[in-house]
């Protein structure tokens, strides 16, 4: 062993090779590190056994990290899953407008928080609350970092040491084992449950009432749906209870729909305009999901309560930073002139109609020359929306023969990677999550793809 260790380069050996020394787009100091992290790592599977590396294959392992730094961080996939918020990638790109207006803000100074017409400063709000005002019906609005944060906010400044009253139906777990229980616990608040899985009644809510009690608090199952033997219920009710007994009404819409999906052939998904008439104190939404802008929690409601959740202290850790901000207006902008379906990527992909994804599809498909067919099948609205909700789509549905996982992963290693679904040994591409101005890309990823692995 110790002749093993002995026999290891230098590190300025390692780093005046011309293959490490010359490495494209890393610092000399960069490269002086990962040498010392790798002989770190050299010395300790020596020193259990493993035999000494040669010089040539240390280089290859420090050439490796260093292109492995390189590829580090988000990188532009395309989704021909139709899963059309699809969490892992990112869920849907936002609109062109709003990306520039991201781009903008964060390349120049803003006046994020001055007033240029009095010279003093200002609050960040002010961007956004007219809009959201304007769009919600609202008395006002504001934007944290995402819709729990937003919970979590308004019931650690309203309701900390105080009770909450939710149903054990809404008592949800949201993507990354996030649960409404565990948000309100965090808040210092006391989660009160009433009714049962599947049915609760108002007088459950009624019965729970006490002194410490604070408010109602609804949640809407935005990513699973309720079959059979249940019983919810309504907003209406519950304001009307609460207002009984001077209570606040909290409503948690979660995917944070503007428009009447049942227009475009989903489920009804609640609308924020519709909480706010109702008469709720502060309805939580997501800024990323059915909205279509950039991830961002929501509140909007009673200018009072929004006062006295600005001035708590958890409200400068969970802010919104000058980019989302800019990327929210300007996607809330879309609302205001009445051009969301035709902006608003997610509203684009959920309103294209059927046969122009055939017409799409049908061309990709034509270009492989036999090894493609089209087929009927289903999007999903996805990003935790609409569950039990899909929209039909027509497929390019490629027969594999036992090779489809192969043809998904040279897909994914396409530049820019492409993921599909694979299903019953076929591969099978969504266009409606595509973007048009991407299918040539598509196009010659599978062409490639199947040339490789289908003779």
């Amino acid at each position: 062993m110790t002749s093993s260790l002995r026999s290891l380069p230098s590190i300025d050996k390692l780093t005046s090779d011309p293959r490490i020394s010359t490495l494209p787009g890393v610092s000399h100091s960069t490269t002086v590190s990962l040498a010392q992290q790798c002989l770190e790592k050299i010395r300790a599977d020596i020193s259990k056994g493993q035999d000494c590396p040669t010089f040539d294959d240390i280089v290859s392992e420090i050439q490796a990290q260093a292109q492995y730094l390189g590829r580090v961080g988000p990188a532009p996939v395309l989704n021909a899953t139709g899963i059309i918020l699809h969490t892992n990638l990112g869920r849907t790109p936002v609109s062109r407008e709003a990306a520039s207006a991201m781009l903008l803000a964060a390349t120049e100074a803003t006046n994020l928080e001055f007033e240029l017409d009095t010279g003093h400063r200002g609050s960040r709000q002010f961007h956004i609350q007219p809009l959201l005002c304007q769009i919600s019906g609202a008395e006002t609005g504001m934007a944290v970092n995402n819709n729990a944060s937003g919970v979590l906010l308004a019931l650690a400044a309203l309701a900390r040491g105080k009770e909450v009253i939710i149903s054990r139906g809404e008592l949800v777990e949201i993507g990354g084992g996030f649960r409404i229980p565990d948000i309100i616990k965090q808040s210092r608040a006391k989660l009160v449950e009433v009714g049962t899985t599947n049915r609760t009644y108002l007088s459950d809510y009624e019965q729970a009432i006490t002194p410490k009690t604070v408010a109602l608090l609804k949640v809407h199952s935005s990513n699973f749906d309720m079959v059979g033997f249940t019983h919810e219920v309504s907003l209406n009710d519950m304001v009307h209870l609460s207002q009984q007994h001077s209570l606040l009404t909290f409503h948690d819409l979660g995917s944070g729909c503007l428009l009447d999906t049942t227009k475009f052939g989903l489920a009804y998904e609640p609308l924020v305009q519709e909480s706010i008439s109702s008469g709720v104190d502060l309805a939580f939404f997501s800024g990323d999901k059915l909205l279509g802008g950039p991830q961002a929690g929501i509140i909007v409601g009673r200018k009072s309560l929004m006062d006295r959740i600005a001035k708590y202290p958890l409200a400068r850790s969970v802010r919104i930073d000058k980019i989302r901000l800019a990327g929210l207006a300007a996607t809330l902008q879309h609302y205001i002139k009445g051009e969301v379906t035709d902006r608003i990527p997610v509203w684009q992909m959920i309103a294209t109609p059927v046969k122009d994804i055939e017409r799409r599809a049908s061309r990709i498909a034509e270009s492989l020359k036999g090894s493609a067919e089209i087929m009927d099948g289903e999007s999903m609205v996805g990003g935790g929306s609409l569950p039990m909700s899909t929209l039909p789509t027509k497929l390019i549905a490629i027969p594999a023969k036992g090779k489809a996982a192969k043809i998904a992963q040279e897909l994914r290693e396409h530049y820019p990677p492409v993921v599909v679904r694979v299903n019953k040994g076929m591969v099978l591409l969504d266009l409606r999550s595509i973007a048009p101005a991407n299918d040539d890309t598509i196009g010659k990823a599978v062409i490639q793809a199947v040339a490789k692995h289908i003779k």
